[in-house]
Parts: structure tokens; C-alpha cells; sequence
């Protein structure tokens, strides 16, 4: 393969219309790498090119998504009587995990590329993962190529005859429909709901405006004079169908490639159809669309029949007559027979009829894969077939950015100040130089200093004047090297010597001082990003948006920091090159940006009106969720840790770095096998010291319910869950209740969380605007205090999901849906009733799925879900009880963020606040008092709350793992063992046919998965991996201060219980962890001691 230097790449990066960004996946895309012969051919599949880490190629599976520009020509047509010319084109390839614990790369990769080459295991089918990614492919609009990789597996492992494959196949791909249908179906069905809800508002607004007498009219009636009159809207009056044809796999559309990556093959029907186009008579593009599907050749007519047409005769599909029986005949002749050794005779008939050679010496050759690869590459070469359709079935950068950024923009923050330039180069994707420069960078990678292209000598040979340098140090080091071992050498010559070495004024001496500074490789931040507009040159300045950004307040806190870029490289896998500029539709690297961005940001050459792409991406569907303290093995090395925490949390786009008030410095994962990477990187790389981890630190919550044998309220007279209290000072009294809050409520709330997150934001912008004339220093205090907590939220709690990430909920919406939620609890009706317009706040951090209820006559309380900021007070008493409601709606906050079980947050619970009255004898005293009495208040009121709490039945909630499983039959026994013992529960098992391999569905408690993988892998010999997902929290039913009372279960159980209380373990443990008090016994049984004389 002739190799392609990185000139040519550079100077196709000016041909926007010759760009293709896309990802796929290590073995496949080595087939591709060799056509630039960066490797070469016969390691394709083998080596795993793209797989740089010591631990990938170990474990071989890909941890990093890893980018590189590959250039491919082709001949191509402008009319059907025209010549072919060439065409060349970039193809910017970034090859992502499959592992579920770094689907975060796969969540980076996919908002730099335009299209997406997703594989699916032939045997295995669809997976959790493939769900996964096909879900990121449909929501960041990209166009999406399906390749059924492993095939030679169907013909080697399973057996199947050419038919059975094709029923296998076809079944295949409607599972991988029936993902993108319901993808489509989730969308109509949310479309149709908000056209609806417009709908009403407009014919309620002509209703309005027409008088009660004309509003008998029909829908379409007062839609029409709606237009005609002063409310203009583009709502059609009947819902338009959006056309579902693009968004399915089918074959005869050449969007589905059929591959075995290993063996070096691929094709599309497409291929078949230039092959038999003279050979059956029949035009190319009517084979294209018959070759798939229930379409047969009558072998007499050679015509193609539908199914209708059969007449009773016995014929094959023709994807099995003319594809499938001639690749499965391949197989036969150079792997099959009864010694693997294929078949000679049929080999030369094929190879003949195919008119393609063999060398001589791999048909002499004893390797039957060998001899498989040859004819392959020769017939059905893998990286043709995937190639080209990426060329013809991808679009361009600018073609795909004039489809989906006007709908990103939207999204984004403040996306009605946009710059209407800014806006306009975005989405036709404009090069010129003057535009604007506007650059989604989607991570940080960390490079170590010695990899960077001016620390690396370019090409493969040395120029004259390099091997002069590279003689005179060696020179250099012999005569330092003779000097040392002589003991009492000549110093002058030793000088000579090192002067000679020196080339120029700048050069640094070695000496034994510099050596250990030698050894240090310090790690350079590079980020990886796609140029969205204009034209990035090296030694541009550029303003990084900081993820709050808006452009309706560009100059809000945190200021945008102003960077130089420094350098740009062009990503080449495991190595960069160096460029000097880059125009708009390239993923490039771009050096400069270290401290300005922490995991994601967008650049752009402007401050006033620039977009805020950041903040419309979801970072991952495996949220962090596993946390781990961590302290240096040597306390002298806490700083080099401390700073290699800072690089890896910068270098991992799921890893979160906090310190906690106890001291401790913990950084968060998405699973076990990240947690090992990210200590592996912390102690080679980051850190360079010996960094010891402590016990994995799950997350819990708390929560109650109404069970049916609860002891009796502690005070009867004000009923299960009603406390009063009053402060220490006896100047403040208190009355609140607790309730458990119904399931579909707490449900709600968990899914939506971003939801709230984003209402809270809208709301506080409100109440800043009218209070900036009264203070700005104040509020910017306020601003940048609770600036850390929300931060902290969005990156530890793993309650965002991907699709509420990209789901924007209005005020009216979200009290809408809200009020649906509490209407579906039948019991108590009369509880819930109107509650939604009395909600104060949301829990803990204000987000959580706890609520505050202003149950208060003279509702005190600031109402939340208002439109309007400024009417959410209703006639509140006085200035003083503004501030003691606001002080109790912080110790909601506090007494919600630490539960009364283990100090864990709480879920799924109400607080109705009854009365807060003040008992002082003047405003004066109380305004003196008011210091002492937010302390009071703050106490008391989380202590009420804690009452009310345990008033009830607590439950303590467990995260929960949804892990799936594929497993044959014979190991089937084994997984169940493991998974019970570990308190998991099966929740679906089905079978692959044709296969004997099993899908196990369960859920496993993230406390006891630690060692979960290993010890599957070891019980079922390696034939079981798992994939663990986190799913949520779900309660253990089981009270923790449970102890036998009634007669029967005293008589059953005994006093000590003898089954064990698994929830209080949990709980203690927690405790144990904190410092907390455990109430333990240390002497189970003690006896008198007793000197037994024989």
C-alpha cells in the first residue's frame, strides 16, 4: 500500500465537500489504516492500531477513543456516458469503546462527527450497548451506517447453511429497526403532545378574544382567524406526518454492510449488483433493490419473482442464490473439508471464475486463513465496500451542519442572542478566512511532552545535519563516560568534548543534577475539537466560554478567559503533526487551552453574541457513580497527587475530582474497570507517585413508606408524621408534617431532574436582574457561592439521563405534567389536591426529588412553579417572616441532603409546613434576635423533620446495576449462582436462536458488584462477560430498626431475630464509614468465669 504523508492530508482539509467525520470501531478500522500504509495489510484486524495504551492491547478492548485522518480517492462519474474521475477525499476516523464504563467517549466523539458507522455482532445481536449507541447517533442527528460484523461466525461457530443465515440476518435487523422505530415513535408521540397543547392555547386565546358567542366554532374555524389576526404562529392545523423512510436500515438502501472484519471482507448489495448486472441482464439499480428481500430468481426466465409469483416452486431468496452461497462456497474451499484444509479444485474454479490471482507462494502456503484473506482481498476487499459507502452514504460538514445545528443552536443558552453572523457561518459551515472562528472542543486529551511532534524527529530518515548533531552528542557522552570511569581524566578535554556536542546557544547541558529532570515527562492538555466556522490559525485569540455561558449576559460571572492559541495538530492515532491552520469542518487538536476549559467548552473569536455549545451535550449515559478516597502511599507526595487529580479529571470526561470537609480527596468513576484505568494513569502519568485507594464509597438514599405493621405515632394527638417544635429560645414555634410522597411523583421528579435544574437557573436569572440596581457586588458573591454546588451536582449525581439531557420542559409544562403525576394517586386524593401550586422548593440542592409544600395560611413561602418571579410571594406577613421561611426552606435543603439513617440524601418524600409563628412581644426584639434565631430555626426545623421522617417505616435505597449477560447453556447454572449470592434479581432471560446462548437481564446492587466481573468470568471459564449499567435507586423492603414484637413472631423468630436484618448491615455500615454512633454489642453472650477443680 503506497503510504500517504501528511501533506496531502493538510491540503485536503481545505475541500470542505471532500470531508467525512465519522466512528467506528479497532479491528475494523485497521483494514481501513492499512490502504494509507501506516501498517500494512496482513496485520489488519490483528494489530489494533488505533488501541495505543499497554492495557488496551492487553486486555484488548478500547478504553480512549483515539482519532486519525485518512486520505481515500475514487473514480466516480459525473454522467453515466462520462469518463471516471478522481475524486479524493479526508476521512476524519474516530474510533470509540465499547465497554458500557466508557460510553463517555462515545458520548465526546459523537458531537465532533457528521455520521456514524455502528457495529452489531452477527451472533450476538443487539446489545445494551448497541442501544446505547444507536440512542446517541438519534439524538445528535447524525446519519448512521450499520455494519454486521463477525459473519465468519455464522459459517465457523455456528454452522449455518446460506438460508438459515439469511432468516438469522433478517431477524437481526428488525431487532436494530425496531431500536430506531422506537426511538422515532418516543419523538412523534412528544411532537403530537406539544402541537396539541398548541393548539388549545390558540383556540383558547380566539375564544377569548371573540366573546363567548363565536365560541362554539370549530377548530380549524378559530385557527384560521387566529392567523388572519394578530397572533402569528406556523402551527399547521393538521398534525404533519414527518417521513420515518430515513431513518430504518435496509440493504437495498446501501446503508447496511455485511463484514467480518478479521478475515479482511465486506460487501453491500451494491457490489453484488455491478458484478451480475451483464451476467442476469437486469440494471444495476433495479438489482440493488431486489437482491435483499423476498425477491427470487426464476433460473429459466431469468426474471425476478416476488413472493406472490412463486406458484408453489422451491426457490432461494436471491441474497442467498447469487451473495450468500458464494461467500459461504469461499469458506468451503479454503477452510472447510474434513481436515480444514480446503478444497483445491474448487478453490481454482472460483478464483477463475472470479478473474482474480493468487500469489504462488500463499496458494503453496499451509495456513488455510491465509489463503481466506488473498481471495477476499482480492474479491471483496473490506475497506472498498466501507469506504465508499461512508463517502456516498455520509454527508459532508457542511451538508450535515445545515441539518443539525439549527436545532443545536436552539438549544443552546440564550439562544435568541446569538449573533445572527455567528449563526449564519455555522450552519453553512464557512471557511473564509474573517468569518467567525467558532470551535466545539468535546474533551482534553493529555499528551506526555516527549510525544509532541517538536519533540519528535519528523520522517523516517536522517538528514545530513541531524546525523552530524546525533554524532557529536554521542561523542559527547563517550567522553563524559571516559572521564568518569578514568576517575582522574583530563578535565579540559572532557570540556572540549561537551562543548563540541553543544549545537547551539540554547542546548542544555546534561549533568547529574539534570538527570532525575530528565526523567520527568510532564503530561500537555490538548483538546479535542471540531471546527464548526472560519478558519484557526496558530497564534489566534480566542474567548473560552465557560459552561454557564449565555450571550444575553456574556459579561457574567465567570468571566470568559481570553487564550493564545499555542499550536495545532493534526491527529493521526498514535502521533500528531503539526499544522498552521485549520478551516471549518475539521477535527482537529488544539493546544493552548490547558486551565481554561475543564472537560468540555466551546472557543469562538467573539464575546457578543457567541453560542454556548457545552451545555447541550449529555456527557454520558454510565453517570459517575463509583467513589473512591484516595491518599498517597508517602505523605511528602500529597501535592504531586493533588495535581495529577486535577490533569486526570481534565484528561477523563467522567471522572470528577472533590475534596470533602472530613479531608479526604475522592475522585468518582463510572464503573470498575474505569476506577482501574484512572489509578493506573494517576500513578504512571499524572501523579508519578505510589497512590493508595481505599474502599469503593457507593451512594445510598433514604426514603419511607406506609407499611402495615408500623409502630404507633409518637404522638397520637397530632397524627403519624405531624411534630411541633419549638426553638431553644421558646421564641420561634414550628408545625410541619411529613408524608411519603406517591411513587409516580417521586418517579417524575428523578426522570426530570434536569428539568427542575434548568427551571431553578431561569428563576434565579430573574431574581438577579431586578436586584442588580440594589447591589451588584452582593449578588455577584451569591452568584459564585452556590456556582460550585450546582457544578457539583451536575457532575456527581447520577440523575440525569441522556434523554432528559436533551429535553427543555417550560414552567407551564413541567406543572402540567407535574399535576398529572399527583392526579395518578388514587388514595388520597384530598392530600394531594392543589398541591402543586403551593410547592416552595425542591430537594436536596434545590433539584432533588423531595418536596417543600407551603401548607401556611398566610402562605409564607416563595412559590415556585410561578411564571412570574415576582408574584410567588402571596401576601406574605411581614419582612421578619420572609426571613425565617427562607431560613426554613435552607434547613428543607439541609435536613433532605442528610437523611436521619445514615446521613445519606433522602427520596421520595413531602414536607407540608403547617405554622410558623413568632412569639416575641415586638418587631424590634425579633429584628435583635434574628442572628440567633437562624440558628435556631435551621436546628429545629431539621430536627422536626428527622422526626417526622422516622415516624414513619424508613427504607434505606440501594444504587442499583442493570447488568446484562450473554451466556451458553452449559454455564447458565454458574451466572444464577453468582448473581443470587450477591443479592441480585433476574429480571428477563432470553434465548438467541439460533444460537444456544442465553440474554440475561438483572439487577445487581452497585455495593455488591465489586469483583462481579472476575468472578463471572472465572466460574464460566471466560464464556460470561457483563455489562453493568447504572439503572437507580431501589428500595430494600426491609425496616432497619425492625425487631420481632407480636407473640407469633417472637415465638418464630425468637427475641434476636435469627434471620438477619440486611438493611440495617447496609446502614451501619455507612455509619461506621462516617464516624457515626453504631450501636453494636461486643459481648453477644457472657458467662460468669468459673475454676472447675477435677
Amino acid at each position: 500500500m503506497p503510504v500517504v504523508g501528511p501533506e496531502k492530508l493538510v491540503k485536503l482539509q481545505q475541500q470542505g465537500e471532500g470531508i467525512r467525520n465519522d466512528h467506528g470501531k479497532t479491528s475494523l478500522t485497521d483494514a481501513l489504516i492499512a490502504t494509507n500504509g501506516i501498517i500494512s495489510p496482513k496485520l489488519a484486524g490483528k494489530i489494533r492500531y488505533l488501541d495505543s495504551r499497554a492495557d488496551e492491547q492487553l486486555r484488548g478492548i478500547t478504553m480512549e477513543s483515539s482519532a486519525i485522518s485518512l486520505y481515500f480517492s475514487l473514480l466516480r462519474r459525473s454522467a453515466p456516458e462520462a469518463q471516471p474521475e478522481q475524486k479524493e477525499y479526508l476521512i476524519n476516523l474516530i474510533d470509540s469503546p465499547g465497554h458500557i464504563d466508557f460510553s463517555s467517549e462515545v458520548s465526546t466523539a459523537s458531537r465532533l462527527c457528521d455520521g456514524a458507522v455502528v457495529l452489531v455482532d452477527a451472533v450476538e445481536g443487539v446489545c445494551s450497548q448497541t442501544v446505547t449507541v444507536l440512542r446517541q447517533t438519534w439524538t445528535e442527528k447524525l446519519r448512521p451506517l450499520l455494519v454486521i460484523n463477525k459473519m465468519d461466525r455464522l459459517i465457523t461457530e455456528l454452522k449455518l447453511s446460506p438460508a438459515e443465515a439469511y432468516t438469522h440476518l433478517s431477524k437481526l435487523l428488525e431487532q436494530v429497526n425496531a431500536v430506531m422505530g422506537s426511538f422515532a415513535l418516543g419523538e412523534r408521540m412528544e411532537d403530537d403532545l406539544r402541537w396539541r397543547e398548541r393548539i388549545e392555547e390558540r383556540v383558547n386565546k380566539t375564544k377569548d378574544q371573540d366573546g363567548q358567542g363565536e365560541g362554539a366554532k370549530g377548530r380549524k374555524t378559530s385557527i384560521a382567524q387566529d392567523e388572519e389576526g394578530v397572533v402569528m404562529s406556523s402551527t399547521p392545523a393538521e398534525y404533519e406526518e414527518k417521513d420515518d423512510e430515513d431513518i430504518y436500515f435496509e440493504p437495498e438502501r446501501n446503508n447496511v454492510i455485511f463484514s467480518s472484519a478479521i478475515d479482511g471482507w465486506a460487501f453491500t448489495p451494491r457490489q453484488f449488483a455491478g458484478l451480475y448486472e451483464k451476467k442476469l441482464g437486469i440494471k444495476r439499480h433495479i438489482l440493488e433493490k431486489v437482491l435483499w428481500g423476498d425477491f427470487y430468481l426464476d433460473p429459466k426466465t431469468k426474471r425476478v419473482l416476488s413472493s406472490k409469483h412463486l406458484k408453489g416452486r422451491n426457490l432461494k431468496p436471491m441474497f442467498v442464490q447469487l451473495v450468500l452461497e458464494n461467500v459461504w462456497a469461499v469458506y468451503e474451499a479454503t477452510t472447510g473439508g474434513p481436515n480444514n484444509k480446503g478444497d483445491h479444485g474448487l478453490l481454482e474454479k472460483i478464483t477463475k471464475s472470479l478473474n482474480i490471482n493468487i500469489p504462488a507462494h500463499i496458494m503453496r502456503s499451509r495456513d488455510p486463513k491465509a489463503l481466506l484473506s488473498a481471495v477476499f482481498g482480492a474479491w471483496l476487499p473490506l475497506s472498498t465496500a466501507l469506504l465508499v459507502s461512508v463517502v456516498e452514504g455520509l454527508p459532508s460538514p457542511s451538508a450535515a451542519q445545515e441539518s443539525r445545528m439549527p436545532a443545536l443552536l436552539e438549544q443552546s443558552p440564550g439562544a435568541d442572542q446569538i449573533d445572527g453572523k455567528i449563526n449564519d457561518a455555522i450552519v453553512h459551515s464557512k471557511q473564509t478566512i474573517g468569518e467567525p472562528v467558532v470551535a466545539y472542543v468535546s474533551k482534553m486529551v493529555s499528551i506526555p511532552e516527549s510525544e509532541l511532534p517538536g519533540n519528535k524527529r519528523k520522517g523516517g530518515m536522517l538528514s545530513a545535519e541531524e546525523a552530524r548533531e546525533l554524532g557529536r552528542k554521542k561523542r559527547a557522552e563517550i567522553a563524559r563516560a571516559q572521564a568518569q570511569a578514568n576517575g582522574e581524566a583530563d578535565v579540559a578535554s572532557v570540556t572540549d568534548a561537551l562543548s563540541s556536542a553543544a549545537i547551539g546557544e540554547d542546548e542544555e547541558v546534561e549533568t547529574t543534577n539534570g538527570t532525575e529532570m530528565q526523567d520527568e515527562d510532564p503530561e500537555h492538555l490538548i483538546g479535542f475539537a471540531r471546527l464548526l466556522s472560519g478558519t484557526l490559525t496558530v497564534g489566534d485569540e480566542v474567548y473560552v466560554l465557560p459552561p454557564k455561558f449565555t450571550p444575553a449576559r456574556p459579561d457574567a460571572h465567570p468571566q470568559p478567559k481570553k487564550v493564545t492559541i499555542t499550536a495545532l495538530y493534526l491527529l493521526m492515532g498514535r502521533s500528531l503533526e503539526t499544522l498552521n491552520s485549520v478551516p471549518a469542518g475539521n477535527v482537529v487538536g488544539i493546544a493552548g487551552l490547558e486551565g481554561a476549559i475543564l472537560k468540555s467548552g466551546t472557543i469562538c473569536s467573539q464575546l457578543d453574541g457567541a453560542p454556548n455549545l457545552s451545555s447541550t451535550t449529555a456527557i454520558s449515559t454510565n453517570a459517575p457513580i463509583v467513589r473512591v478516597a484516595l491518599e498517597p502511599a508517602y505523605p511528602g507526595d500529597l501535592d504531586k497527587m493533588i495535581r495529577g487529580l486535577r490533569l486526570l479529571e481534565q484528561a477523563d470526561p467522567a471522572v470528577t475530582y472533590e475534596q470533602l470537609e472530613s479531608g479526604e480527596h475522592v475522585i468518582l468513576t463510572a464503573g470498575e474497570l474505569h476506577l482501574e484505568r484512572c489509578l493506573k494513569d494517576l500513578r504512571e502519568r499524572f501523579a508519578k507517585c505510589d497512590v493508595q485507594a481505599g474502599e469503593a464509597i457507593v451512594p445510598y438514599r433514604e426514603g419511607i413508606v406506609r407499611a402495615e405493621e408500623m409502630e404507633a405515632p409518637k404522638n397520637p394527638e397530632l397524627g403519624r408524621g405531624r411534630v411541633e417544635m419549638t426553638t431553644a429560645s421558646k421564641l420561634v414555634t414550628i408545625r410541619l408534617r411529613v408524608r411519603p410522597l406517591p411513587a409516580t411523583v417521586t418517579e417524575f421528579l428523578v426522570k426530570h431532574t434536569g428539568a427542575v435544574k434548568r427551571l431553578y437557573s431561569e428563576r434565579k436569572a430573574q431574581e438577579e436582574e431586578r436586584s442588580v440596581p440594589k447591589g451588584d457586588d452582593v449578588d455577584g458573591e451569591e452568584t459564585n457561592a452556590d456556582q460550585p454546588e450546582d457544578i457539583e451536582e451536575h457532575d456527581v449525581e447520577a440523575g440525569d439521563s441522556m434523554e432528559e439531557a436533551g429535553q427543555v420542559l417550560s414552567m407551564e409544562e413541567f406543572r402540567k405534567r407535574l399535576t398529572e403525576a399527583f392526579a395518578e394517586e388514587k388514595g388520597e386524593r384530598e392530600v394531594w389536591k392543589d398541591v402543586v401550586d403551593k410547592i416552595c422548593s425542591f430537594g436536596p440542592r434545590r433539584v432533588g426529588p423531595n418536596i417543600l409544600i407551603d401548607a401556611t395560611h398566610d402562605a409564607i413561602c416563595n412559590r415556585f412553579l410561578h411564571d412570574d418571579a415576582s408574584q410567588t410571594s402571596n401576601g406574605a406577613a411581614d419582612k421578619q417572616t420572609n426571613t425565617l421561611a427562607d431560613t426554613t426552606t435552607h434547613a428543607f435543603q439541609l435536613a433532605t441532603h442528610q437523611g436521619p439513617l445514615c446521613n445519606e440524601p433522602t427520596q421520595g418524600i413531602a414536607v407540608f409546613l403547617e405554622s410558623l409563628s413568632l412569639n416575641t412581644s415586638s418587631d424590634s426584639e425579633a429584628a435583635q434576635n434574628t442572628g440567633r434565631l437562624t440558628g435556631e430555626i435551621l436546628r429545629t426545623t431539621r430536627d422536626a423533620i428527622r422526626a417526622g421522617f422516622l415516624d414513619w417505616s424508613p427504607r434505606i435505597l440501594l444504587a442499583m446495576y442493570s447488568c446484562e449477560i450473554q451466556a451458553s447453556a452449559e454455564v447458565l447454572g454458574r451466572v444464577y449462582s453468582v448473581i443470587t449470592r450477591r443479592r441480585g434479581r433476574i429480571v428477563d432471560e432470553t434465548l438467541l436462536e439460533p444460537s444456544t446462548n442465553f440474554t440475561i437481564l438483572a439487577l445487581l446492587p452497585v455495593a455488591e458488584s465489586f469483583g462481579f466481573s472476575d468472578e463471572i468470568r472465572q466460574r464460566t471459564s471466560g464464556f460470561a462477560a457483563p455489562q453493568l449499567v447504572f439503572e437507580g435507586f431501589e428500595a430494600l423492603d426491609e425496616d432497619p430498626f425492625w425487631v420481632p414484637r407480636t407473640e407469633e413472631e417472637i415465638e418464630d423468630l425468637g427475641e434476636k431475630a435469627d434471620k438477619e436484618n440486611v438493611a440495617k448491615r447496609y446502614v451501619d455500615a455507612v455509619r461506621q464509614r462516617k464516624g457515626l454512633f453504631v450501636r453494636k454489642k461486643v459481648v453477644e453472650s457472657a458467662e460468669k468465669q468459673k475454676t472447675l477443680k477435677r
